[in-house]
């Protein structure tokens, strides 16, 4: 997993946010993925979106990265904030749109 691990590293040091989700932002390809898109264009955050469909070693790679067994997973500054359930409880909160200003 070395090489994969890098890639990850590298995506969440060089993007603020970064969303490993089932599809792409323009076309997710599940709910879960589509509802954490929802949140992050609801605080107006842009995002560096990675679509895990397209990449195996990536889709198994990150689960392993953030010991965390679903997609999608969110990255702010660095740090895993967690799936679908947590974004939309930080995003009712108040909290995401704090996160991400």
């Amino acid at each position: 997993m070395g090489n994969v691990k890098e890639r990850i590293e590298n995506d969440i040091k060089n993007h603020k946010i970064v969303l490993y989700m089932k599809g792409t932002a323009q076309a997710p390809g599940c709910g879960f993925s589509a509802a954490v898109v929802e949140c992050l264009k609801n605080v107006g955050a842009e995002f560096h979106a990675v679509n895990v469909m397209e990449d195996p070693e990536i889709r198994d790679g990150i689960k392993q990265f953030s010991n965390w067994p679903t997609i999608p997973q969110l990255y702010i500054n660095g740090e895993f904030v967690g799936g679908c359930d947590i974004t939309r409880e930080l995003f009712e909160s108040g909290e995401l749109k704090k996160m991400v200003g």
